[in-house]
């Protein structure tokens, strides 16, 4: 099948989003204010508890088909990259409670339209999670989640581990008569594997030039490739951390980045993330390859530099790859007011690095 072309009418804006929208980054702006009375330190709303900061490479692909070649990607070039691994709750647990994972990734120096050019820079975000879909994929199911993801974020780690134990029972149950579990229980029941491992997905839908596709990241190198899957084990309060940085003293690593274009919008839905785009219809094709050299990627400066002062936002970037759907509309708001509110209050500048030279070692 071949894939959709990118029109604004891909999107269906709901007549009750501004309201809902308001409403929801208003309670986002509560539970962060409670949040640093606790901790008296400004976290992000979501992937509060980062594990490395990486420096790296990404080379866009010779000779890729023209629906592939398309903005960031149109023609083969190697731009510097910085990561940030972390984990989606957002406040800080022990890593003995299983999370997803998230990967975000800031490519520098992106020439083209800004969508936010107030953010200042000319980098493009992208921000994946090991998840494919959402549980909420819509913004009324996203307000009506809310608060559970909010009271479930702040709970007791044993509480949690409690509940990730059963989410994973039942799903096993399911799955042995031949049911598929919903992306709510999967989300729940998350395990506790090897984070460099994973495979990464942005989950809602993006503009890829002149189609619509979904993006996700997938390890290339068998250094990379070995992890897939793998237990940890004994985990500890910052297991993540630890692997990760075990790992990068004495090993590179190379992950695949794919696009999965759109092909029918009525089964490959953009206004709902919790459908998922079937493989059949349209498979993860590779773009581009990103590199990270061996390196020690949580040091003192530059834990600080990714958590105090670098942000990654989906409306960071190009027009060419504008986020799509209204869980990333919902995204603009309520990235930016987060990531105001943690800079206030930390009295750190928010900066848009120009070079891989701005990160520290």
């Amino acid at each position: 099948m071949q894939p959709i072309r990118f029109t604004p009418d891909v999107e269906q804006v709901d007549p009750d989003e501004q309201r809902l929208t308001r409403e929801i980054v208003e309670q986002m702006n509560a539970t962060a204010r409670n949040a640093f009375e606790r901790h008296r330190h400004a976290h992000r709303d979501a992937h509060a508890k980062s594990h490395a900061i990486l420096k790296g490479s990404m080379t866009v692909q010779d000779g890729l088909s023209a629906e592939l070649a398309q903005g960031i990607f149109a023609s083969p070039k190697t731009y510097e990259v910085v990561a940030r691994l972390s984990s989606a709750p957002g406040d800080i647990h022990s890593d003995e409670v299983p999370a997803p994972r998230g990967f975000a990734i800031k490519v520098i120096g992106v020439p083209g339209d800004r969508l936010s050019p107030d953010i200042g820079g000319e980098n493009q975000d992208f921000l994946m999670v090991n998840f494919p879909v959402l549980a909420f994929g819509t913004i009324p199911k996203y307000k009506q989640m809310l608060g559970l993801l909010e009271k479930n974020a702040h709970a007791p780690d044993f509480f949690q581990r409690l509940v990730a134990g059963v989410a994973r029972g039942a799903k096993d149950a399911l799955e042995a008569v031949g049911k598929v579990p919903s992306a709510t229980l999967e989300g729940l029941a998350r395990d506790n594997n090897h984070p460099l491992g994973e495979t990464y997905h942005t989950q809602a839908a993006v503009r890829f030039g002149d189609h619509v596709a979904k993006l996700s990241l997938a390890p290339k190198s068998r250094s990379v490739r070995d992890l897939t899957g793998r237990d940890l084990g004994d985990v500890q309060y910052s297991t993540m951390r630890d692997v990760i940085g075990n790992f990068f003293r004495a090993n590179g690593a190379e992950y695949e980045l794919r696009a999965q274009l759109c092909t029918d919008l009525e089964t490959m839905p953009v206004e709902d993330a919790a459908v998922l785009w079937e493989e059949e219809k349209s498979p993860h094709r590779a773009v581009a390859t990103l590199r990270f050299d061996s390196q020690g990627p949580y040091s003192p400066p530059r834990q600080v530099f990714g958590d105090d002062v670098l942000s990654f936002n989906p409306w960071n970037g190009v027009e060419a790859h504008r986020p799509l759907g209204g869980i990333m509309r919902i995204r603009r708001a309520a990235y930016e007011r987060s990531s105001a509110y943690r800079h206030t209050q930390n009295d750190r500048p928010r900066i848009e690095p120009q070079a891989l030279s701005d990160i520290p070692d």
